[in-house]
């Protein structure tokens, strides 16, 4: 079985999407946002069948981890009672697609971060969406501020709550920024990079793990510089007195596959031991078009891992087995499961 751990919802309906433009103009008028519109099956239906679901038939991906588009997330925007609303008919719908297309989709939530307010307020709507919803994941965003990063590193306690309730549920959390508001970055070209590369570095300075072994975390796109730059980061944490990085950051921290040409595949391969790697293609996602030198999609992720001829064992542990137990509540959602 191949699972995709990181797929967004990125061709939703467009009546959610004219809400949510809806709704942050009442937000900013200073008025109450429409009622959210009565959505059909049949346009949720039209809008993954036509989509993630034809490419995952045409790449051979039997599921995807899904969730709300990150992009969309926006924690900067509006206040606590417009993010909580927004994270919630999101991750209704969410759960809708699962429900829809049983076995081909597990759910992830949005959770209503705000700037400046205490991560445990998000922590009723990720019981919600995995107690009553079914999901496996939560999408957690390290700079709610959208590009100028005004929260505590993720090791600060400022997060413990959210991590004491991750671990009791069993859920791992991809560590995943969204929309920026600083013009300085690019979204997906620099901020989702520089997220990612800084959370391993924020990982890297502190002790996360040793307050809370069972905690995982997925940071995607490939690690973002942390591979390439990988001994980089054990001069580091040498020069910083910290403990190698296989024994104090890697045993509950994945990589994802979301790079986009052989190389980096090749390069991920070769610095991050196979058990710390999951399949991910990001479709449709923030690279869409095709590679004009291979005559293919850049987010066919799975043509470059195949490429690399791994053995079968190892190539079920990354398209399948690494997923299984990285969310393991994963096994109640596909068919197939073991």
């Amino acid at each position: 079985m191949i699972i995709d751990c990181h797929g967004h919802y990125t061709t939703a309906p467009e009546a959610h999407t004219q809400w949510r433009q809806a709704q942050k103009a009442a937000f900013a008028d200073g008025t109450a946002p429409p009622p959210y519109p009565s959505i059909g099956d049949d346009d949720i239906r039209a809008s993954i069948a036509g989509g993630q679901l034809k490419l995952m038939g045409e790449r051979g991906v039997d599921a995807t981890i899904f969730s709300p588009r990150a992009s969309a997330m926006e924690h900067h925007v509006g206040d606590e009672a417009a993010s909580a609303l927004w994270a919630e008919v999101s991750n209704d719908l969410i759960a809708r697609v699962v429900s829809l297309f049983p076995g081909r989709f597990a759910g992830v939530c949005q959770l209503p971060q705000v700037p400046g307010l205490p991560v445990e307020r998000a922590v009723p709507e990720l019981r919600r969406c995995v107690e009553q919803l079914g999901f496996v994941g939560v999408n957690l965003n390290p700079d709610p501020s959208g590009g100028y990063w005004s929260a505590p590193p993720l090791t600060d306690r400022f997060w413990y709550p959210l991590y004491e309730v991750l671990c009791a549920l069993d859920v791992p959390a991809m560590v995943h920024v969204s929309a920026v508001a600083n013009p300085v970055f690019h979204a997906t070209g620099s901020h989702y990079l520089n997220a990612d590369t800084t959370a391993f570095m924020q990982l890297l300075q502190g002790d996360l793990f040793t307050d809370f072994p069972e905690l995982r975390l997925i940071i995607p796109h490939g690690g973002g510089a942390v591979p390439y730059h990988w001994g980089r980061f054990r001069g580091l944490a040498d020069m910083l007195g910290r403990p190698p990085l296989d024994q104090a950051v890697m045993g509950n921290v994945f990589f994802d596959t979301c790079v986009y040409h052989q190389p980096g595949i090749d390069l991920l391969f070769e610095v991050i031991e196979s058990r710390s790697i999951l399949f991910g293609s990001e479709m449709i996602g923030a690279v869409r078009g095709i590679d004009p030198q291979t005559g293919h999609y850049f987010d066919d992720t799975r043509r470059y891992v195949d490429a690399l001829h791994l053995p079968p064992e190892v190539a079920a542990q990354v398209y399948e087995h690494n997923a299984r137990r990285v969310y393991p509540r994963l096994d109640t959602r596909l068919t197939g499961s073991t």
